[in-house]
């Protein structure tokens, strides 16, 4: 029964955070009660907590974070500018003759504010307000037209430079550090962001793809209302061009730094900082107002996934001291199947932590966890990240927590009911796990750029 505490502990925490509670104080506190009473019974070392501070600090020092708040805060100003109602004002008028017109351009615009601002909420809420109500117009199921919104609004969680990728990168470089070490290894090669970066451009342009297949075939069969537009197709070019021309050289800047080697991640990430800037200037959007906004959203963005990150530290700490770690390898160690089974398991469950976890959450609770034993047992840490990063994006769609859905529901009109929404989202989130079965069957799609590149 002692054995089974760690799992306990686990259980525990995720009960508490579906009542409510907050996450970072959750992850701390129930790990710290957890603790007091090992401690009372005899089974937990209290000198454990010792490295505390320590680690507190290390989180504070480490220089791959600093990305996180130059990126939030790329992503705010950005949302400010109104770029993405620009963009799918101006590609609405490109493509609109084409019978799945606005449905390529919501791919389009997607794709470009996932790699620009890679802010879910900003994406989601803009193209809930301009293109679903002429998505509608033009005869476009609600079932199709709200899911495929809240899907491509999820692409920034894929599609660097992303936050998410950020954050599980340094987890995983951490969890590969600590593989490497139980192996014996002391010179093993490293780990970064930039390297997840690169490995997600692949499965990222193939969920984009897949999405707007889906789209098309989905409408093959359904009548839809002619577009009445007298816009001279060249003059709508001229203007998208225009508009398209700053993001794309913002994220060609940010990407194209790290590839090249130019610039660490977290360098690319004041690169896009400042030029998010720029961008709002000559957009006409750059006022006092913006700035302070932008300032105080990143604040609080960024002290809450810092605030995770601690908690989530102490619970490891807590988790590893009752013996977690060696429980959780014996378990994975006496499935038959190996590292295959032991994904298997890993996937799952981290598909069902997303209906009631964040992908902030998962990746530091869980990632920790299962991260270097999975790559004790022969995963390839930028595979995995990649496939972790595939699954977490789910968490976004699926109910009764997903964000994206939030989003949605809180801009659709009253006569759509959030039944309709779930629904919508539900051919995508299968579109999500096939991509994330084709990377786990073709490991390649993950691990071949960035061996050429680098």
């Amino acid at each position: 029964m002692i054995e089974l505490l760690p799992l306990f502990l686990f259980f525990v925490v995720c009960i508490t955070l579906l009542l409510g509670f907050p996450v970072a104080f959750t992850l701390g506190g129930v790990s710290l009660i957890f603790a007091g009473l090992g401690y009372i019974f005899g089974i937990f070392d209290l000198y454990l907590l010792e490295t505390i501070p320590n680690r507190i600090f290390g989180i504070m020092n480490n220089s791959t974070l600093v990305a996180v708040p130059l990126f939030v805060f790329m992503g705010v100003i950005l949302e400010k500018s109104k770029i993405a109602e620009r963009l799918l004002e101006s590609m609405s008028l490109f493509f609109g003759k084409l019978k799945s017109g606005l449905g390529i351009s919501v791919v389009i615009v997607g794709t470009l504010l996932a790699a620009s601002t890679g802010i879910v909420g900003a994406t989601v809420i803009a193209m809930g307000l301009i293109s679903l109500p002429a998505m509608l117009n033009r005869g476009y199921s609600e079932e199709v037209s709200t899911g495929l919104i809240a899907a491509t609004g999820t692409l920034g969680q894929i599609i660097p430079p992303s936050i998410a990728l950020v954050i599980l990168g340094d987890v995983l470089a951490t969890a590969y550090q600590q593989a490497q070490l139980n192996m014996g290894n002391f010179a093993a090669k490293s780990f970064s962001v930039g390297d997840l970066f690169m490995a997600a451009i692949i499965p990222g342009l193939i969920l984009v793809f897949a999405y707007a297949l889906y789209f098309i075939f989905s409408i093959s069969k359904t009548d839809i209302a002619e577009w009445e537009d007298e816009t001279n197709l060249d003059q709508s070019f001229l203007v998208l061009l225009s508009i398209l021309l700053p993001p794309f050289l913002l994220i060609f800047s940010v990407l194209g730094s790290i590839i090249l080697g130019v610039a660490s991640p977290t360098e690319a990430a004041g690169i896009g900082a400042m030029g998010a800037l720029i961008i709002t200037f000559f957009h006409g959007k750059l006022s006092n107002l913006v700035l302070s906004s932008a300032v105080t959203q990143t604040a609080f963005i960024t002290s809450m996934v810092f605030m995770i990150l601690i908690g989530a530290s102490i619970f490891s700490l807590v988790f590893r001291g009752f013996g977690g770690e060696e429980l959780i390898t014996s378990i994975f160690n006496a499935i038959p199947g190996g590292l295959f089974s032991a994904m298997l398991i890993v996937m799952v469950l981290v598909f069902l932590l997303g209906f009631i976890l964040d992908f902030i959450e998962i990746s530091f609770v869980v990632v920790p966890i299962v991260g270097p034993i999975l790559i004790t047992m022969g995963a390839d840490p930028l595979w995995l990240g990649i496939m972790l990063a595939i699954n977490l994006q789910t968490s976004f769609l699926t109910p009764p927590f997903g964000f994206a859905l939030f989003y949605l529901r809180g801009v659709t009109p009253e006569s759509i009911k959030t039944e309709t929404i779930y629904k919508g989202v539900v051919p995508f989130i299968i579109i999500q796990i096939l991509v994330l079965c084709l990377v786990a069957y073709f490991p390649a799609l993950a691990t071949l750029l960035p061996s050429v590149v680098y």
